[in-house]
């Protein structure tokens, strides 16, 4: 297992992409013994609300996230985060650091479970809201069926329940990646056209977002500290993942959520699958979701215009909690 700073936890600061003030950073090592970076913040000026934990999508990082940081703490809340195993500043779970991996997608659970008992619970101010991107947003919803206790309420931003599966869809493609890990394939790489690495030449047709500054600014924190990049994702993860997502499609599912949901997805997500979002939403009990219009798949890193409805969403929803 190679981890990512031999020296310490630290985390990026440059001039593209300012470290808001007051951050704390450190380790932790989950229940089965892997160590994950993790960053807090309190909450900026004005009335405390609580506590936003926030997870990543993959292959991101907590620097990536400095700006909504930001933005959460200038509404009250201490933000807490951690880089998931496999990614970021936490340790590689395989060999080649380059590749995404994880052996099963339960593992997610295990780094959200102890960030919540060693980090959350004894150094930070409930109430807890737990707030997902992509991959992040998949496993905050296991989460909420999990332990509905956790947080209070749950927002989550273009979750990753369906992706482009040609030709064998989700539940054929877990099994023959299933297959192919079987026979010890595994840690081979298995990679998509939207897992290649950002570049300034590669923003006219990025699936992430329509803001050149916010797509650069992650160019600039991995060309600063490249050791937090990870690009194609590995059989194995594929097989972990498309069997996750084809559990939250089948019945029964949006029945087993039972804390308050606010799914956001973008019209023009080509990395995940609206239409999937939506047909979750529709079956929730306890949630809802909202399409926004002329968004692509990173909403906090979209436009001003984007990022602006995302967070009127997003204040509308907690607010309700407080009524």
């Amino acid at each position: 297992m190679n981890t990512v700073d031999a020296h310490g936890p630290r985390l990026v600061n440059i001039a593209s992409n300012p470290l808001p003030e007051g951050a704390r950073v450190g380790y932790f090592k989950t229940s089965d013994n892997v160590q994950l970076r993790y960053a807090f913040w309190p909450k900026g000026e004005g009335k405390h609300r609580g506590t936003i934990c926030l997870v990543q999508g993959r292959t991101e990082f907590i620097e990536k996230y400095f700006e909504t940081i930001a933005d959460f703490r200038r509404r009250g809340f201490a933000v807490a985060t951690f880089d998931w195993r496999g990614q970021g500043g936490s340790d590689r779970l395989i060999g080649n650091p380059g590749l995404g991996h994880v052996d099963r997608f339960e593992d997610y659970w295990t780094d959200m479970r102890s960030f919540h008992g060693q980090i959350l619970l004894p150094e930070c101010p409930p109430p807890y809201y737990l707030v997902g991107h992509s991959m992040g947003g998949l496993a905050s919803l296991y989460t909420g069926i999990k332990d509905r206790m956790m947080f209070d309420r749950i927002f989550l931003s273009a979750p990753m329940l369906a992706v482009p599966t040609k030709p064998f869809g989700l539940v054929g493609t877990a099994r023959l990646t299933e297959v192919m890990s079987f026979f010890g394939l595994g840690h081979l790489p298995m990679g998509r056209k939207a897992d290649r690495p950002a570049s300034a030449a590669s923003f006219p047709d990025n699936p992430l977002t329509g803001d050149l500054m916010r797509y650069l600014r992650s160019v600039d924190v991995l060309a600063a500290a490249p050791e937090l990049g990870i690009g194609t994702p590995t059989v194995r993860w594929v097989a972990a993942a498309m069997a996750a997502m084809a559990e939250a499609g089948s019945d029964g599912f949006a029945e087993r959520i039972r804390v308050p949901v606010l799914m956001l997805g973008g019209a023009r997500d080509g990395v995940v699958s609206t239409a999937a979002i939506e047909q979750l939403g529709l079956r929730l009990r306890t949630g809802r979701h909202q399409v926004i219009a002329g968004a692509r798949h990173e909403l906090f890193m979209e436009t001003d215009a984007i990022r602006g409805q995302v967070f009127a969403a997003f204040d509308a929803f907690i607010t309700e909690q407080s009524q």
